[in-house]
């Protein structure tokens, strides 16, 4: 005598018995139809099986237990690595260039990348001394060299280094106290 041999008396249970009394009677013939047909479907089993729990429980409360359970078993196990077969055929890894995590040519990165500059200008902008004129020009997009940097702004090319270093040290701390420090959670005391 196996599980499968009790389902019918499953019907006369309770609403809530019921569904737990199928998953016991059918859950050793669902494994097993699920490892046979989970090599052939390009899939794991534990996904056939879990796919195949879940069209028994779209079926209904009404409608649980099957009329031929062994037979609806089957030919929902087979139905579902069908559906995996074509899945497997239709998929496509990404491109090594189109990863999913590449935002370059996105809308609204573009959008955000361009707030983010300005908002950096502005702040370079209202920097104290010389640290604007050698920010900005540092910043230039045709990338100029400390060599040219200092001809432009008329001073030694070996004062431009700890002149960056101290600038940078002002914008950083400029920018640190315009980000808004995150509210406290929970209580106050």
């Amino acid at each position: 005598m196996t599980l499968l041999d009790h389902v019918p008396a499953v019907r006369a249970e309770g609403e809530g018995d019921r569904g737990r009394a199928v998953v016991r009677a059918l859950h050793a013939l669902v494994r097993a139809e699920a490892a046979a047909e989970a090599q052939a479907a390009g899939t794991e089993a534990a996904d056939l099986e879990q796919a195949v729990w879940l069209r028994l429980l779209e079926r209904g409360a009404g409608t649980a237990v099957p009329a031929d359970p062994v037979r609806w078993v089957r030919a929902a196990v087979r139905a579902e690595a069908r559906t995996a077969r074509r899945r497997t055929r239709r998929e496509r890894p990404y491109a090594a260039d189109g990863l999913p995590g590449d935002w370059a040519g996105c809308p609204e990165r573009i959008a955000v990348g361009a707030d983010e500059r300005r908002a950096l200008r502005a702040a370079v902008g209202r920097l104290p001394g010389r640290c604007p004129r050698l920010l900005e020009a540092m910043l230039a997009p045709h990338d100029p060299t400390y060599r040219e940097i200092a001809g432009e702004l008329g001073m030694s090319q070996g004062s431009l280094g700890p002149m960056r270093s101290r600038c940078l040290g002002c914008l950083r701390r400029m920018l640190a106290a315009e980000v808004v420090a995150p509210e406290l959670r929970g209580k106050e005391r």
